[in-house]
């Protein structure tokens, strides 16, 4: 029955039976270590209750459900189930409404009959499976000890290192997945740890790491002049439609985006997500961790509480001088990635979803929403009425604004078949032309809404500063199930596990613009190109602005001056070249590690002095 519910698992997410036995006969030790799994859970459960075929059935209908959710997970944005995802678990239903219509594939059903089948033969064999008397007692005890076992760190290592299996290297998603199963990879990534403490932590170590860091940041923080309102836009699914080779447009579609370069520093924003993730972009923006830098499987955006307080985040650079006042506005509700909790944590004064800027009462004509979502112009509208009242009480506005109105579900019927350009691609299908008609009708609509924003600011006596980036390119799976991307030849394949990192490098980025109402502020590098990144954008917004910032902050703009992104999928440094893996001899990023497991996994002997004023 275990074998069974391992086969019929990777059925589901594998397409095919051959591809199940092709990993089977490829990688013998996770499929067996995964049998286990699934039988000491059914032998467990067959001795509690007596009848080891209603254990089976129970233990497959949760195998199957998993390996269901894999599939959705897949089919919204091509990455395989992984444990962070179970952080979002309770807002399942809007995840999936957000996604579009979902329906099983044909092999989960066979799957499942395949499991029935199985099921009722244990059933028709009760008797001879039943488990009773001390053998019953002597099973139980047996089996839920192999459970409790592989159910710590210990044990499941004990056991993974007898199967031959590698429970200790951290891997990227689709390679874990690819190896070990759906399975095993979930339950790898339970029990790997996160970082490891630097050779010889203590507090001394720690002070010579702290004397280190001042003696990078020995320059003197410069204070401004002027104090700009700042408007930071995720704009969702948003970059240049330029960099899809093979299609022509009867216009430019990012007419507004490309004006407004000649005046702002602009250039390649490096994502750390393709097709989702947006919450998780945020969190590594706002607070200068990212997914490396957490035990693997947890998820950023649901870490305990006071792990959100170590370090003082992007918006409280500005809002402890006590000039600036930090606010939230987003198109969508409070449904996703705990922003209720872990925004006020990082110090936002206010939190805004749809329903409340829509009570803002300000003047509007038109439609409030398009293509299932509030208007990005709207929303914009709603964040100049923010900045004017707060600016009416003295402060400056430090508006975080995210967009909804080109959010997946991309079907034909978003936008009502409205296309503003016409697109000619020779190698798309009608049918799918109606799906890159809509992706290329909300990212216009998104570059309208930056003009209205821009041409408001203009007209406005307050100075202002426009951060605007795509928080990632959106998924947009054709009819066949491939992507855009596939299609024109940009990577071989859906998931990561072949790509190379050029190729990642280039689909896991955006575009980006930081642009002024007045040029003096943008300190003479209007016009330039720069490549930022997730965790460069803030420290880039800060040095260009003249906060006094903190010691976190100052460092991790040095930091950006090396490495763009690092994540267990790919590292990109300051000129924007991709490689697999950080270079282990970068002392900037071994300063940068020894900082954040003392916040976040050791005694914190040097964290408050990081949140410091640097050269305090």
């Amino acid at each position: 029955m275990g074998t069974a519910v391992t086969v019929a698992v990777q059925w589901v997410i594998s397409d095919t039976l051959p591809a199940v036995f092709w990993w089977a006969e490829h990688y013998p030790q996770p499929f067996l270590m995964t049998v286990l799994l699934y039988s000491a859970f059914i032998f467990t459960g067959g001795a509690l209750t007596g009848r080891l075929w209603l254990s089976g059935a129970a233990v497959g209908g949760v195998g199957l459900a998993f390996a269901l959710v894999d599939y959705f997970k897949n089919v919204i944005n091509g990455t395989p189930l992984t444990l962070e995802d179970f952080g979002l678990a309770a807002q399942a239903g809007n995840v999936a409404s957000l996604a579009g219509e979902l329906t099983p594939p044909e092999d989960f059903w066979t799957a499942l009959a395949a499991i029935v089948v199985c099921v009722v033969l244990l059933l028709a064999t009760a008797r001879l499976t039943r488990i009773e008397g001390r053998v019953r007692f002597l099973t139980f005890g047996v089996s839920l000890a192999a459970v409790l076992g592989l159910c710590t760190v210990s044990g499941s290592g004990a056991v993974a290192k007898r199967f031959g299996v590698d429970f200790y290297t951290r891997i990227d998603a689709a390679t874990n997945h690819h190896e070990n199963g759906l399975t095993l990879s979930l339950w790898r990534d339970k029990f790997l740890q996160g970082k490891t403490a630097p050779e010889g932590y203590c507090e001394r170590y720690m002070q010579d790491v702290l004397a280190r860091i001042d003696e990078i940041l020995s320059e003197e923080p410069s204070v401004p002049e002027t104090a700009p309102n700042v408007f930071m836009i995720l704009s969702e699914s948003f970059y240049d439609l330029n960099r899809l080779p093979d299609i022509t447009y009867e216009r430019d579609p990012l007419e507004n985006f490309h004006a407004l370069e000649a005046e702002s520093v602009s250039g390649t924003f490096h994502s750390h997500y393709l097709g989702y993730g947006t919450g998780y972009i945020e969190l590594s923006m706002l607070y200068g961790i990212n997914g490396l830098d957490i035990p693997p499987g947890s998820n950023i955006c649901f870490m305990e509480d006071n792990l959100y307080e170590r370090f003082d985040a992007l918006p409280e650079q500005y809002t402890k001088s006590g000039r600036y006042q930090a606010e939230m506005l987003h198109a969508f509700d409070n449904s996703l990635y705990n922003r209720t909790v872990t925004y006020p944590l990082m110090g936002f004064d206010n939190l805004y979803f749809s329903e409340d800027v829509q009570e803002f009462g300000f003047d509007w004509e038109g439609k409030r929403y398009g293509g299932y979502y509030l208007r990005d112009q709207y929303l914009f509208q709603g964040m100049l009425e923010r900045m004017k009242a707060i600016n009416e009480q003295g402060q400056r506005a430090f508006l975080y604004g995210i967009t909804m109105e080109n959010h997946q579900p991309f079907d034909a019927k978003k936008f009502n078949y409205e296309c503003q350009i016409g697109v000619e691609c020779d190698g798309l299908e009608r049918d799918d032309m109606f799906i890159l008609e809509v992706m290329l009708e909300g990212i216009t609509r998104a570059d309208q809404a930056l003009g209205y924003l821009t041409d408001a600011l203009r007209e406005s006596s307050e100075p202002a500063v426009v951060v605007f980036f795509g928080d990632h390119r959106p998924n947009l799976f054709m009819i066949d199930g491939e992507t855009i991307y596939t299609k024109l030849g940009l990577c071989p394949e859906n998931d990561t596990l072949h790509w190379t990192a050029e190729q990642i490098n280039d689909l896991y980025s955006t575009d980006y613009l930081i642009w002024a109402n007045d040029a003096a502020l943008l300190q003479g590098q209007a016009g330039t190109k720069k490549e930022s990144s997730v965790t460069a954008l803030g420290p880039q917004l800060l040095k260009l602005t003249g906060q006094p910032v903190s010691r976190y902050w100052a460092f991790l703009e040095k930091v950006s001056e090396v490495c763009l992104t690092n994540t267990d999928l790919y590292y990109v440094d300051v000129e924007g070249i991709a490689s697999r893996a950080a270079p282990e001899d970068e002392e900037l990023l071994q300063l940068r590690d020894a900082v954040v497991y003392d916040a976040l996994y050791g005694r914190q002997y040097i964290t408050a002095a990081m949140n410091e004023i640097t050269g305090t």
